[in-house]
């Protein structure tokens, strides 16, 4: 079992940047790939970001790429989603999510957190 809590949503400018953490509790953090997916009013939950058990390959949603970026730090068991250049449209929910795989996953993801709600103004 594997729980996953979400934190560093907040309000933002667009423009702006922010950070997600997201701190797994299990005992072989390094065994799972992990990834951040995202909910917007209305629509529904999509893949923004993944990345393998080491750190060492990831893999990002067009919407997303070149603006933000993921990484881990095993030794913390947590995962992170570094947000730059934040638009409008990045507004949702953002989730962190866990698969039993050593490589980079984009969908079929077994465990998942609470979410941390992220809102850019215009």
């Amino acid at each position: 079992q594997v729980q996953l809590v979400e934190s560093g949503g907040g309000l933002v400018q667009a423009g702006g940047s922010l950070r997600l953490s997201c701190a797994a509790s299990v005992r072989t953090f390094s065994s799972y790939a992990m990834g951040w997916f995202r909910q917007a009013p209305g629509k529904e939950r999509e893949f923004a970001a993944g990345i393998n058990w080491s750190g060492t390959s990831t893999y990002y949603a067009d919407s997303v790429k070149g603006r933000f970026t993921i990484s881990r730090d095993n030794a913390k068991n947590t995962v992170y989603l570094q947000m730059n250049s934040l638009k409008p449209e990045d507004t949702a929910v953002y989730y962190c999510a866990a698969h039993p795989n050593y490589g980079v996953v984009t969908l079929g993801y077994d465990y998942w957190g609470q979410g941390t709600q992220v809102t850019v103004s215009s």
